[in-house]
C-alpha cells in the first residue's frame, strides 16, 4: 500500500533516525517528489542517495503554497530553538509538526511556532533504522484526527507504534524503550565476557552471545506467552539455567539494576526536558 499524506512534507535534519524514516517511507512508495529534505551538512554519501531516489535536498520549501502537509523535526535538541523561529514562516494552515527530538516538550515547541499549531511529539529507538523499532507519541490539542493518522502512517515506516495522552509518559517510555537498546546490547556484552571469563575463545563467545541475545528477542516477539512464561519454559528445576537465574534474581541482581537504570534514565530525561 503506497503512503501518501495528502501533500509535501519538509524532513529537517538528515542523521541517523531522520534517515531511517525516510527510507522507510521511500521503501513504503511515498513519492519522492513530495519530500523536501533540509540538513546543513549533509555526508556525501546521504547526498548520493539523495540522486539516486531523487527526493528534493536542500531545495527551497518556502514557494509550497499552502505548507507542506508535515514537518518533520529530526534535528538534535540543543539547536531546536535556534532552528524552529526559522521554520515557522514555512508552516501552513493544515501543517502538522512531527517532533523526534528527545527531550523537548510540546509547551516549548509552541512558544516558537505558534500556540494553534498542530504538534506531536514522538520518541522512537534505534532498531526503527531496520524498521523494527517502536515509537511512542503524544499530540497536543491542536492535531485532529487525519493529522495523528498520517503522523502514525509516517511512523510505522520504522516500527511499531503506540499512542499516549499524557506527555510526562514519554519520560519513562525514554528510560524504557528509548534508551533500552543500549541496555541490550551491554547484555550482550556481558554475556560475551562471562563466556571468555569461562572459558570460550573472544571469537566464540561473541557469536554465542549475539545470536542468543538477537534469537531470544525474535522468539519473544512471535510468542504470545509473556516473558516470564519464556523464561520459566527454559529453566528446568536444579539445572544449570536454575543456578544462573539464582544469581540474576537475587535481591540485588538484575531486577534491582534495571529498576535503578530506568529510574536514573527518567530521571534525567525530566531534567532535560524542563
Amino acid at each position: 500500500m503506497t503512503l501518501e499524506i495528502g501533500g509535501a512534507l519538509i524532513l529537517i535534519g538528515a542523521g541517523n533516525m531522520g534517515s531511517a524514516l525516510l527510507a522507510g517511507w521511500l521503501e513504503r512508495g511515498m513519492d519522492p517528489e513530495t519530500i523536501f529534505v533540509q540538513d546543513p551538512g549533509p555526508s556525501d554519501e546521504f547526498i548520493s542517495f539523495a540522486q539516486r531516489r531523487h527526493f528534493k535536498l536542500g531545495a527551497d520549501a518556502s514557494a509550497l503554497p499552502h505548507g507542506p502537509a508535515v514537518m518533520v523535526l529530526a534535528v538534535k535538541p540543543q539547536i531546536m530553538d535556534d532552528v524552529l523561529p526559522r521554520l515557522k514562516p514555512l508552516i501552513g494552515e493544515s501543517t502538522v509538526v512531527l517532533s523526534i527530538a528527545a527531550g523537548r516538550m510540546l509547551a516549548g515547541m509552541e512558544r516558537h511556532l505558534g500556540g494553534g499549531v498542530a504538534i506531536v511529539r514522538a520518541m522512537p529507538n534505534t532498531p526503527a533504522s531496520i524498521g523494527r523499532g517502536i515509537t511512542v507519541a503524544c499530540a497536543n490539542a491542536g492535531v485532529t484526527p487525519a493529522q495523528k493518522s498520517k503522523c502514525d502512517d509516517l511512523l510505522q515506516a520504522a516500527g511499531s507504534v503506540a499512542w499516549t495522552n499524557e506527555e510526562a509518559a514519554l519520560d519513562p517510555v525514554t528510560a524504557v524503550s528509548g534508551s533500552g537498546p543500549a541496555y541490550v546490547f551491554l547484555l550482550a556484552e556481558c554475556l560475551e565476557e562471562a563466556g571468555v571469563e569461562a572459558g570460550l575463545d573472544r571469537d566464540m563467545a561473541r557469536r554465542l552471545a549475539r545470536e542468543t541475545v538477537s534469537g531470544a528477542g525474535e522468539l519473544l516477539r512471535q510468542s504470545d506467552e509473556p516473558a516470564e512464561k519464556l523464561r520459566e519454559n527454559v529453566t528446568s528445576p536444579g539445572g544449570t539455567t536454575a543456578a544462573a537465574l539464582e544469581i540474576l534474581m537475587s535481591e540485588k541482581g538484575l531486577q534491582t539494576l534495571m529498576t535503578r537504570a530506568v529510574k536514573a534514565a527518567t530521571k534525567r530525561s525530566r531534567e532535560l526536558s524542563s
